[in-house]
């Protein structure tokens, strides 16, 4: 008796094991994110670029617009956005003298070039994509390096205050692939072979050391003594 006793106790332990491993195994997978990829291969649709053709910075009226065609996960693209853009940023585009354009150039080679851009544009549905921007290229933590760097950028957006619900169901989404790989299209279109390059008046200025602030004073001065001739 005492015996049958000890293995009916064995058997409600072991079912007692199971369910508290069930249980645990329930609610992994219910706090567990489904991975985030962003397609390269899509069709682009006219409403997939209708109306959009960059993210901008900086007033209309400027007598000079800059476009970077840039990738999130480029060293140099990095460098230029820490080291040049904040004095850039202060002095031309705050002042009203630039107008900035920024174009998605996500490279092959980068695996999360295509994540961090498509979280940029989820950030820009809450209107703000440029801290966002600003926050992706400060690599703090190095999420380059990272094997997914999906899970530091949605950090990101609870720093800065997003609807966290609605940025994961835009990510979920990958809405926005096609208007990445049409902004890479036209980056190729313009002759862009590499990160960053810059497009001023028609001509492009390719690596992060060729478009600084003393650059972009002289051709802006040059620009507004002809004007005034």
């Amino acid at each position: 008796m005492a015996a049958a006793r000890s293995g009916l106790n064995r058997f409600y332990l072991i079912l007692v094991v199971i369910g508290v491993a069930g249980s645990a195994g329930l609610a992994y997978l219910s706090l567990r994110r489904a991975t985030i990829s962003i397609p390269a291969n899509v069709t682009i649709e006219v409403s997939d670029t209708s109306g959009f053709h960059g993210y901008y910075l900086g007033p209309d009226s400027a007598p000079l617009t800059v476009t970077e065609y840039a990738d999130y996960e480029c060293p140099a693209c990095q460098q230029f956005m820490a080291v040049q853009m904040p004095t850039i940023e202060e002095r031309l585009i705050a002042t009203g003298r630039v107008r900035w354009r920024y174009r998605d150039y996500p490279l092959d080679q980068h695996p999360h070039a295509r994540p961090a851009a498509h979280a940029a544009a989820c950030a820009e549905e809450q209107g703000k994509y440029w801290e966002m921007n600003h926050r992706i290229y400060a690599w703090d933590p190095q999420w380059p390096f990272k094997r997914d760097a999906t899970g530091i950028f949605r950090d990101y957006a609870k720093q800065l205050g997003l609807d966290v619900a609605k940025y994961d169901a835009c990510m979920q989404s990958a809405r926005y692939a096609a208007r990445l790989q049409a902004s890479l299209i036209e980056g190729q279109r313009a002759g862009v072979s590499s990160t960053p390059t810059f497009l001023i008046n028609g001509r492009l200025y390719p690596g992060g050391e060729s478009v600084h602030y003393d650059m972009l004073k002289a051709l802006l001065d040059s620009l507004q003594g002809k004007s005034s001739r």
